[in-house]
């Protein structure tokens, strides 16, 4: 796993990097050596913020964490994919476009509990092929409230979300 940090208005101290590096290879028990870990440390008035992205084989996985102390968000942006890793791991693994390419044998081995998606709600409207469960599982890892998408069932262009009550729902486009 290569941890690649890069700094937006801010310059990176030793400590930070230091930091970062110590706090994120916590996470180097699920990746091979070949994993780039993307890092960017930003200040933004009193906001410190940390965005971690991974890009694997047919997914993203994506935390920022922001706070008054960089210190703070470091610590909490790799409980917050670690915590992805173990919720989504047997449907990251189980995906026709990569399988466990990226992953440590260990990690793919281990059994977590696996929460299922439950699409509550559907729309339509006027307006990369994936299936809706992939998407909200994609919306989930970037760390985003919504994703648009192809409809690889439908060939349109869909939209999942997340609604305030935690459960997802689905748009879909009226042509």
């Amino acid at each position: 796993m290569r941890i690649i940090i890069t700094g937006r208005n801010i310059d990176i101290t030793e400590g930070m990097r230091s930091a970062v590096e110590e706090r994120l290879s916590k996470l180097e028990k699920y990746f091979t050596s070949d994993v780039d870990v993307n890092v960017t440390l930003s200040v933004e008035k009193e906001r410190k913020k940390i965005e971690v992205t991974i890009p694997m084989k047919g997914t993203i996985i994506r935390s920022e964490q922001v706070s008054n102390d960089m210190y703070v968000s470091i610590d909490l942006v790799e409980e917050v994919i670690e915590r992805q890793l173990k919720k989504y791991k047997n449907k990251i693994v189980d995906r026709k476009q990569g399988g466990g390419a990226g992953f440590k044998q260990e990690f793919l081995e281990k059994e977590y509990d696996d929460e299922e998606v439950n699409i509550i709600k559907t729309k339509r409207f006027e307006i990369k092929p994936m299936y809706p469960e992939d998407a909200c599982i994609q919306m989930e890892l970037l760390g985003h409230s919504f994703f648009v998408f192809m409809n690889a069932e439908t060939e349109e262009i869909s939209v999942v979300y997340k609604r305030k009550d935690g459960a997802y729902g689905m748009i879909e486009p009226e042509i």
